[in-house]
């Protein structure tokens, strides 16, 4: 049996729709929009400047597999593709990741006024610790999150809606590219 996949403290496994040896991607607990998913280093360090250098063009080239399975998974038109590094910089899982959200032209929810995603995954960061301690997960006691408004109006999605999510992803991924 494989070793749990964690990101940071917290069991990740059912929500892995690709790995490598190096990095993996997960569905995301509170998408902003469909499709948004995290690209994380398997091991657990919280900045990029912790990263090896293999590590890095791992997570970099896993950046790239898995946005353009998204991009076609979602029919979006581009990608929006964010690191908060660092908990200045909004990170509250103190673990690299890379957010991976599809993008359209039209009917996008922020169509209109495109850089309202970066507010939004803000907000995004600043919820996840509550929520994931809410769903009996564990976090490092010694980290604190960015103090900002949590969005309350996505909830957190069950680990049935997110497996479901990850089985179907994964049909989107060679049999190399999904590490079997």
């Amino acid at each position: 049996m494989a070793a749990p996949v964690l990101f940071s403290t917290i069991e990740v496994t059912r929500q892995v729709f690709y790995r490598e040896a190096l990095s993996y991607a997960i569905v995301n607990l509170k998408p902003i929009v469909p499709g948004h998913v995290l690209v994380i280093p398997t091991r657990v360090v919280p900045r990029l400047a912790d990263l090896s250098g293999s590590e890095l063009s791992s997570l970099i080239t896993s950046v790239q597999t898995v946005g353009k399975a998204i991009e076609k998974a979602y029919g979006g038109d581009a990608l929006t593709v964010a690191c908060q590094d660092g908990k200045a910089a909004g990170q509250s899982i103190p673990h690299v990741h890379f957010h991976i959200l599809p993008r359209k032209c039209k009917g996008d929810f922020f169509s209109k006024r495109m850089d309202d995603i970066y507010p939004a995954l803000e907000k995004s960061e600043a919820s996840l610790p509550k929520c994931f301690l809410q769903s009996g997960s564990t976090l490092d006691d010694h980290y604190e999150p960015l103090r900002v408004d949590a969005d309350e109006s996505r909830q957190p999605r069950t680990l049935e809606e997110m497996e479901k999510e990850a089985t179907w992803l994964r049909t989107f991924f060679s049999r190399h590219e999904r590490n079997e």
